[in-house]
């Protein structure tokens, strides 16, 4: 179900292409041809707030008003975008947003914490990349296991250009760092539907 909303201000040709290709991802675009509009739409008490807001450059002032979070923000400058990258920021901000307001965040019997980029337990502690951590947080969620197309579209932004394996050697190389540091096989669990993160905390 989707319920991650992403509005697009200003900028007609990327809502029609996003529009177009609304079935790679898993949020909801909503567009507004002009400032005033979406800021009446969001002054209103009856609208459902954006996670995201996109907006050219040139509108960046936007960020003054109240209601609107800077951290929601991506400003596009004039240069061609890529969609790929683009979709793979946005699910990255999405992401984000979730847990912006938590710096630590408990994960089985581990503490991940969002700031230092660092998962550890009571006498190891291991840094991650911020790709490792979104991972990890997108894994995490009501153990539901996700299978490579569905880590493809939601954390690598689904690009038809990134080969299975990618993603397969990306999930291989952190299980093998949570192992080696923790001696934790069992971290991220693999099934016939996916990967995923089982979220019972592990007998000492």
């Amino acid at each position: 179900m989707i319920n991650k909303f992403v509005s697009i201000v200003e900028l007609p040709e990327l809502y029609n292409i996003l529009r177009e290709i609304n079935s790679l991802f898993s949020f909801e675009v909503k567009n507004f041809e002009n400032i005033s509009d979406f800021i009446k739409e969001i002054e209103s008490n009856n609208h459902e707030f954006s996670d995201l807001v996109l907006i050219s450059e040139n509108n960046k002032n936007l960020s003054s008003i109240k209601k609107i979070d800077t951290n929601g923000l991506i400003l596009l400058d004039s240069t061609p975008v890529k969609i790929n990258s683009l979709i793979e920021t946005i699910n990255i901000q999405l992401i984000k947003k979730k847990y912006n307001s938590q710096s630590q965040i408990h994960i089985k019997n581990y503490i991940l914490n969002l700031n230092s980029r660092t998962i550890s337990n009571e006498n190891n502690k291991l840094k991650l990349t911020e790709r490792e951590i979104e991972v990890i947080l997108y894994l995490g969620e009501k153990n539901i296991k996700h299978n490579i197309l569905d880590l493809q579209k939601n954390i690598w932004g689904y690009s038809i250009d990134l080969e299975t394996h990618t993603v397969e050697t990306h999930i291989y190389r952190l299980r093998k760092k949570i192992s080696d540091k923790f001696n934790d096989e069992n971290f991220i669990l693999s099934h016939q539907d996916g990967y995923f993160i089982d979220q019972k905390i592990n007998p000492a």
